[in-house]
């Protein structure tokens, strides 16, 4: 069981360890979420938006995506779309709200851990 020990803005901390940058939880492992490829949307949202270009952890029944604390994270129509097109249930919350999923078998986590 995974365990948030704190989340505010720019930060997260689980099961002691702090995260300065987005991340992404799979099956229970944690990784830094790769922007790269979703990088050259920015200019069209104005922030870097989550796309299917990344690398996405798609192995899953539920998909949690924090948007952010105060929910500022744009995702794509294309994202939603790829989601639904591989019948993973998808959720879009706040940062905070997302977490509470954390721990829910098969369920995916990417979150965004500032605005």
């Amino acid at each position: 069981m995974m365990r948030v020990d704190n989340l505010s803005f720019g930060n997260i901390k689980i099961d002691g360890k702090t995260y300065t940058e987005d991340i992404v939880i799979e099956r229970g492992k944690i990784k830094e979420r790769n922007k790269t490829h979703s990088r050259k949307y920015k200019p069209m949202y104005g922030h870097t938006p989550l796309t299917p270009y990344e690398n996405i952890p798609w192995e899953c029944e539920t998909l949690v995506v924090g948007t952010g604390i105060y929910g500022s994270l744009p995702v794509t129509e294309e994202f939603k779309e790829k989601a639904d097109k591989k019948g993973i249930k998808l959720l879009i919350l706040t940062t905070p709200e997302a977490i509470k999923y954390i721990n829910n078998p098969n369920t995916n986590l990417i979150l965004h851990l500032t605005c």
